[in-house]
């Protein structure tokens, strides 16, 4: 865990919401790919990036043991992409529906 001045929970929800509010002021794919490139470490994009596969994969409903061997995710890992998938805050759900209108879950 880092080490950095402490904050309230009020002023990390402040922080936290203002880098929401920076996402969603990018406009492209591309605008996007830059912010979080700057933002992110090599490894938590592609942590991101395999998270994002994991879903798709689930979505049209194919078993863990697959998922890993397409994708190299660890079986442990797309168990929790799973449960957040179907028990989470709705977050997967919801941007796998716009990014697929009319696709059934």
């Amino acid at each position: 865990m880092k080490i950095h001045r402490p904050l309230t929970p009020r002023q990390e929800a402040l922080h936290e919401r203002a880098l929401y509010q920076a996402i969603l002021g990018l406009a492209t794919p591309e605008e996007a790919r830059a912010f979080f490139r700057d933002l992110c470490t090599p490894a938590e994009l592609q942590a991101m990036a395999d998270r994002w596969a994991v879903v798709e994969l689930l979505e049209k409903g194919l078993p863990y043991r697959e998922i890993h061997r397409l994708t190299g995710v660890s079986v442990t890992t797309i168990g929790r992409v799973a449960r957040y998938l179907t028990a989470g805050n709705g977050g997967y759900r919801l941007a796998a529906q716009r990014m697929h209108p009319g696709r059934q879950p």
